[in-house]
């Protein structure tokens, strides 16, 4: 397990920005991914056995599909060769080497609790950063919540405070099995539910709507499938709990309201922000339009976006604070995952990768039911599919790309590892180490 906890504590190392102001997509994370893979090729050529089932080689293997087709296609080949490294590193080989790598709940569970962990640590650098005003510039202030990832990945800390806060989630409302373990299995879940109390305070600071809107209806799916009363209750524990720390602390009130009420008012007062992101939506759409099939091709957004996009796109953000000084950030994609495959890899594309997403929630929902009858592996069902749906809806509002991009391959690892792995065996395995 120690190459696949490395990937995920070395994110919470500080990468510098790229030279264009972006950024940038290396990182000693994504270096420790390749040697996480490479350690998974090593077993399974020593094993010698059928690494993968006839399912599980299918929908991890469907993402290869419009990649391929779409680099072949490009304009210009050997520039999509990046672009290729990058979804076949984030939707195929670190997922596929965790799935093979994970044997069982327990291994499952040290994979997301380094996550947790991860979480808390750059959740608690971000909150310093608010209270110190040592972050990233929001409105004119330097206190926006970035942890170790720097105004230039904004939804760094995002990403990974919600991953952790979701995983926190999915841990405290699984069921409690009878036995000797019911006293650990009630610990586990107070734990859980005051590190995911804890979250909440740096995902909010971040002031990242996207992150917000995602959190919630993950949060909501689970508690609707964890059952009908406890969702109640949990809910208004929430509630009250973001009354006391916005209405009575006064933490960030003014600001997290505004900003609150800014994703109601996005069509009738848009920021520059907002306006910037709808211009390239419809830049990437007209860019699909041309190319229905196969798209511009890998990596071909930015080359295409000013001949698609109206007068209206401003091109670049300023970036500031959190240790860098003024910044421009070019806008090199159209923040929204779907757009982006659809622009670049056209209609073949698209129904590759999301049928694949698809494909694994389908999977990890059709094996709640059980685990809930079982009382075993329940937190683990339920954390998976709080972090897929979050990462579904957050792809509407955000894309691949910074170092905290390799965390979402760690994620599908884990989803993948709990949809398409052998629950028998996991099961068998529990028991004799037992």
């Amino acid at each position: 397990m120690l190459p696949a906890v490395a990937v995920v504590a070395l994110l919470a190392v500080p990468s510098a920005p790229a030279g264009d102001g972006s950024a940038g997509s290396g990182s000693v994370a994504d270096a420790a991914s390749g040697l996480l893979v490479l350690h998974c090729l090593v077993r399974v050529l020593r094993d010698r056995a059928r690494p993968l089932t006839r399912t599980a080689a299918l929908v991890l293997g469907l993402p290869v599909l419009g990649v391929t087709i779409a680099a072949i296609t490009a304009h210009d080949p050997a520039s999509s060769l990046p672009g290729v490294a990058r979804y076949l590193q984030i939707f195929v080989l670190v997922p596929g080497a965790l799935l093979l790598l994970l044997r069982d709940r327990r291994d499952f569970r040290l994979a997301a609790g380094s996550v947790v962990v991860l979480a808390l640590v750059q959740g608690a650098v971000g909150v310093t950063q608010y209270l110190t005003g040592t972050g990233a510039s929001y409105m004119g202030e330097e206190i926006r919540a970035v942890g170790t990832f720097g105004p230039t990945d904004v939804m760094g800390m995002a990403t990974v405070v919600a991953y952790g806060l979701v995983i926190c989630v999915g841990f405290a409302l699984s069921p409690v099995a009878e036995g000797r373990g019911r006293h650990a299995a009630r610990v586990q879940r107070a734990v859980a539910l005051g590190c995911a109390g804890l979250l909440a305070v740096p995902l909010a600071l971040s002031f990242s709507r996207g992150a917000w809107i995602a959190t919630a209806v993950a949060v909501a799916l689970q508690l609707t499938l964890s059952g009908p009363r406890r969702a109640v209750v949990v809910a208004l524990v929430t509630g009250a709990l973001g009354v006391v720390l916005v209405g009575g602390l006064g933490i960030g009130s003014q600001m997290i309201t505004e900003r609150l009420d800014s994703i109601t008012r996005v069509t009738d007062a848009p920021d520059q922000s907002v306006t910037d992101r709808y211009t390239m939506w419809a830049a990437a759409t007209g860019m699909w339009r041309e190319h229905p099939v196969t798209g511009v091709g890998l990596k071909g957004f930015p080359d295409y976006r000013d001949s698609h996009a109206s007068l209206a796109l401003s091109a670049a953000s300023d970036t500031e604070g959190a240790g860098l000084g003024f910044q421009r950030q070019p806008l090199l994609s159209p923040h929204n995952m779907y757009l982006l495959v659809l622009s670049e890899q056209g209609l073949l594309g698209i129904v590759a990768l999301v049928g694949s997403w698809a494909a694994l929630l389908v999977c990890a929902l059709r094996r709640l039911p059980g685990a809930h009858r079982s009382r075993t592996g329940a937190d683990c069902g339920l954390a998976v599919t709080g972090l897929l749906v979050w990462q579904l809806v957050d792809f509407s509002y955000a894309d691949i790309g910074g170092p905290s991009t390799v965390l979402t391959a760690v994620m599908l690892g884990l989803a993948a590892r709990w949809a398409l792995g052998p629950d028998r065996c996991a099961a068998k395995s529990e028991a004799g180490r037992a």
